[in-house]
This record gives C-alpha cells, sequence and structure tokens, in this order.
C-alpha cells in the first residue's frame, strides 16, 4: 500500500496495529485512510487540517408548531436543586 495511491486509502485494523508508524506518517502528510475491521468500514482516519464532510441537504427545516406553540408555562421552583439532591440522598442512606 503506497502512500499516494488515492486519496481514501482502505487501512485493515490489523494494518493500522502493526504499522501505526507509517501510517501517521502518511496522515501527517496529508493522506487519508478509510478504517477497516473485517473488511466492514467502519472509521476514517484525516489528517486535523482537513475539511470536514459537508453534510447534503435533502430539504430545508421548517418550523411548525414545536413545544412553544403548547403555550406552557414555566413554573417556578421554591426550592435550589442542591436542596432536591441533598433530600433525595437522605432517602437513600447515603
Amino acid at each position: 500500500m503506497s502512500i499516494g495511491e488515492s486519496p481514501l486509502e482502505s487501512l485493515s485494523q490489523r494494518e493500522l496495529r502493526n504499522e501505526s508508524g507509517r501510517v501517521l506518517r502518511a496522515v501527517s502528510e496529508g493522506q487519508s485512510f478509510v478504517l477497516t475491521n473485517s473488511g466492514v468500514p467502519v472509521g476514517r482516519i484525516v489528517p486535523l487540517d482537513a475539511p470536514a464532510p459537508r453534510l447534503t441537504i435533502a430539504r430545508p427545516a421548517r418550523r411548525e408548531g414545536g413545544w412553544a406553540a403548547l403555550g406552557i408555562e414555566r413554573r417556578t421552583v421554591e426550592r435550589s436543586l442542591t436542596d432536591i439532591l441533598d433530600d433525595l440522598r437522605e432517602d437513600c442512606g447515603r
């Protein structure tokens, strides 16, 4: 497996384990790898400065309804969360 063959070269878990130094040098030089386990792709090893893959937008987001449309008013709590947790811990015997 040579360093400059293709942008995403397949790399097995065993190759990564046995040749980690060579793989890390290749990644630092800009090479990317698809990591496989028993032939099944499970991850990608890319340089830190590689651009993040773009997400495809299947349809634009629409805001309809949601929690705000229910008109529920937030209640205020007289006790702090710390007090409530302390009481619960006393009930458990801790």
